[in-house]
């Protein structure tokens, strides 16, 4: 089964064209990346959902994915605790609840 990623950010004011500009037009077409998506999740806050083919697939595109992170940090805040950022996991999938 698949593999995916969640990373979730919160955008400093007035700055979420500037994030979200950073992921559009191919800008984060990593190899690998068989779906992307970027949902709104509350006020300034985003999240990013990738689906991979396999984890493989996901730590090949680590060096790309943190260069397309590095070209909208100063976008971003601190989430608190600790976490910088961004808060990522990902994790293989263990139940495809429409099969």
């Amino acid at each position: 089964m698949a593999t995916f990623n969640v990373v979730r950010f919160r955008i400093k004011p007035g700055r979420e064209a500037e994030f979200l500009d950073a992921h559009r037009q191919g800008k984060a077409n990593w190899p690998g990346l068989a779906r992307g998506h970027i949902i709104k999740t509350g006020e300034r806050a985003y999240c990013l959902i990738g689906e991979w083919e396999d984890l493989a697939a996901l730590k090949g595109a680590r060096d790309q994915m943190i260069a397309t992170l590095n070209s909208f940090r100063d976008t971003l805040e601190d989430l608190g605790g600790g976490l910088g950022v961004t808060d990522a996991v990902s994790g293989d999938v263990v139940v495809d609840l429409r099969a």
